[in-house]
């Protein structure tokens, strides 16, 4: 995807900061849907498809930990928070909500920009051809490596941002123990016991849909020392 043809929907009740956004994002070449509230985003949401999500979390009504819980129940769109609270363990709960990244205010546009381009660039790419795809078997979910689509029998599997970077992380080495902090730089994350923390909520998160069991997991296994490890049939 070209970061530039994207479609993005900004959630925020302040319409000052609303409007910024969207002003900015439009010049840096987006297309660019403005929600006021949460319930205004799911009628949005019902009759257009987004290439990401910019979602403030504190709004009145539903807030956007709630709203990022219920676009996951049913889409695999990337999702940023925004939010004014700096404390590890409310990042932490955005993230297990199914968010990709966050990011504080007060923020610099800037950095906005450099984290939505990032996030858009781990999306996988669509392939119009597909010639000998290589597969991974885990138990009953079959992962298509060329496209990077992972399937349950005729079902498709969601799998966020995130989820795909993380699954095509493992798949080019399986077999293979990946730390905390190497799965943080091929993330392309900034280095740090918070993002190695984060790591570890989206690995919960992936064995959800591994594992049949993701409290023993078997596909996905932790390697004492050493981190992550895939381990496919």
């Amino acid at each position: 995807m070209s970061d530039s043809d994207a479609h993005l929907l900004i959630v925020d009740d302040d319409e000052r900061i609303r409007g910024l956004l969207q002003k900015f994002l439009i010049r840096n070449g987006f297309l660019v849907t403005a929600a006021r509230d949460a319930a205004h985003a799911r009628r949005l949401l019902s009759g257009l498809d987004f290439d990401m999500i910019v979602l403030d979390v504190m709004m009145p009504g539903e807030d956007g930990i709630s709203l990022t819980q219920g676009i996951r129940a049913t889409s695999a769109t990337p999702i940023l928070l925004l939010t004014a609270r700096s404390e590890t363990e409310d990042r932490i709960k955005g993230l297990e909500a199914g968010a990709d990244d966050y990011l504080a205010k007060p923020f610099e546009p800037k950095e906005l920009l450099l984290r939505i381009n990032a996030i858009l660039r781990r999306m996988p790419e669509v392939k119009p051809e597909a010639t000998a795809p290589k597969l991974l078997t885990l138990g009953d979910i079959r992962y298509d490596i060329e496209r990077g689509e992972m399937w349950q029998g005729e079902d498709l599997v969601r799998l966020t941002a995130t989820e795909s970077q993380l699954m095509r992380i493992f798949s080019a080495r399986p077999g293979e123990a990946l730390s905390r902090a190497n799965l943080v730089e091929e993330l392309g994350r900034d280095k740090g016991q918070a993002q190695e923390r984060a790591v570890d909520v989206q690995i919960t998160r992936l064995r959800r849909k591994l594992e049949a069991d993701p409290k023993q997991p078997r596909y996905l296994q932790t390697v004492r020392g050493a981190g992550y490890m895939l381990a496919p049939d």
